[in-house]
């Protein structure tokens, strides 16, 4: 499997926090969808210096790129406007 880490940040609006709030109960249930098809390593909020959360990290394996492609489109925190900016890049997980 061709594995990704996701980098992205939220929205700075005055609503974005609660924003990610209101979406997050969505957004968790992809992920544990995704890691019972095997497609979820590991992932968390980043958060700010008063411990907010300001964006997410993802480590994601997928067969193809459409498989990828298929999950950006329906990933809540992308298709309800949680990230602002989302980078994607390969990446290999060590085995050690």
């Amino acid at each position: 499997m061709k594995q990704y880490l996701v980098t992205a940040y939220d929205y700075t609006n005055e609503d974005s926090l609660q924003n990610r709030l209101n979406v997050r109960p969505c957004h968790l249930d992809g992920a544990r969808e995704l890691k019972e098809n095997g497609n979820f390593i590991l992932g968390g909020a980043m958060l700010n210096d008063e411990g907010k959360m300001i964006g997410s990290v993802m480590v994601l394996q997928f067969e193809t790129d459409e498989e990828l492609e298929a999950w950006k489109k329906s990933e809540p925190y992308l298709t309800q406007k949680v990230w602002e900016t989302v980078d994607i890049k390969p990446f290999k997980v060590a085995n050690v």
